[in-house]
């Protein structure tokens, strides 16, 4: 048996209802009054039933334009409205809203089905808007790289270009191309992972040779900032996950820290088994954020620095969310401008 929904405070029989309910009984018993008053008068029985059928009828027609009348002003309006809202919905007007019917602040099945109508049709507004968004990101992140790819290979047809700028231009067209390659990998990553396409294969392994191994595999980069990784905190764990889906995370947050710390900044990495959940951080000394960008730094091409714009498409975070959540566990971020970034992730071991 299916619970009251508890937003509704309206008792099954109103006050309203009673007093029509006590008219028409009033009404019957005043034509069984006059019925039995002239049956002591002596009338002829027939004429006291015809006097009674025609009470009786009488009181039916009453009774049930009284109900028709209730029913009509009770369901009929607002199933109407509800029911020309849903219509416009249909059509493509999220920002359709219904009021409250009722006036004295109370809820009802009607003015329940209302409010969970409101709420779905700002849901709707809200998947719409992102779906727009993603659009307008997703061609404007393209246009780009190809915009630089279309200007430096044009350029290259001059006779007049030195080999030493050729090879300039050659090696912009190289990096815009795989600009434009991270960018469609990851969406189809993600646009995978949404629409569960992915089915993790688990396995035993040890995270904290995947954390070193992925460090490791961006040596070059950190090396060249003169940045420091420090990694001696990370603790013996072993996990049972999808080895490669796991890396995308680590690839992101290691990447990302190197990219937002400055030279000779400093990079931390740590693993530990708290009560059985592997809790790994990575923390920088780099520009750090504010809450607001903290707040969205996880929504798709997202990008709270544009000055690091041009190295990333703002999918790498979303993605390693998506892969996180997938797993059951969590991702935050502590963060404060100029004071660095720490990203936590929570895994079961």
């Amino acid at each position: 048996m299916k619970k009251k929904d508890k937003r509704i405070n309206v008792g099954f029989f109103s006050a309203k209802q009673f007093f029509i309910l006590l008219f028409i009984v009033m009404s019957i018993n005043a034509s069984y009054n006059t019925v039995y008053s002239m049956h002591r008068s002596n009338i002829e029985d027939a004429a006291i039933g015809y006097m009674l059928l025609g009470n009786v009828l009488f009181s039916t027609v009453i009774v049930a334009a009284l109900l028709g009348f209730a029913r009509r002003s009770m369901y009929g309006r607002p199933m109407r409205k509800i029911a020309e809202a849903a219509r416009q919905v249909a059509g493509g007007d999220f920002t359709i809203r219904l009021l409250p019917f009722r006036k004295d602040g109370k809820k009802d099945e009607i003015e329940v089905l209302v409010e969970d109508f409101n709420t779905m049709a700002e849901e709707l507004a809200t998947i719409e808007t992102l779906k727009t968004d993603f659009i307008a990101n997703v061609s404007h992140e393209i246009k780009s790289p190809l915009s630089v790819i279309q200007s430096y290979a044009t350029a290259m047809q001059d006779d007049a270009l030195s080999p030493e700028e050729r090879y300039d231009y050659s090696k912009t067209i190289v990096e815009a191309s795989k600009r434009l390659s991270d960018l469609i990998t990851n969406i189809l990553k993600l646009n995978k992972l949404e629409n569960q396409e992915i089915f993790p294969a688990p396995e035993p392994y040890s995270l904290d040779e995947q954390l070193r191994e992925c460090a490791l595999s961006y040596e070059e980069l950190w090396s060249k900032k003169n940045i420091t990784l420090i990694g001696d905190d990370i603790n013996e764990v072993t996990v049972r996950y999808d080895r490669s889906l796991l890396e995308l995370v680590w690839n992101n947050l290691i990447s990302n820290a190197i990219k937002f710390t400055n030279e000779g900044g400093l990079i931390t990495i740590s693993l530990k088994d708290e009560d059985g959940i592997a809790v790994v951080t990575i923390s920088d000394t780099g520009c750090g954020m504010g809450e607001e960008t903290a707040a969205h730094v996880f929504d798709k091409f997202y990008q709270g620095d544009s000055s690091h714009s041009t190295e990333g498409n703002g999918l790498g975070l979303a993605l390693a969310k998506k892969v996180v959540d997938i797993f059951e566990g969590s991702i935050s971020v502590k963060s404060k401008p100029n004071e660095g970034t720490c990203f936590i992730v929570k895994v079961v071991i």
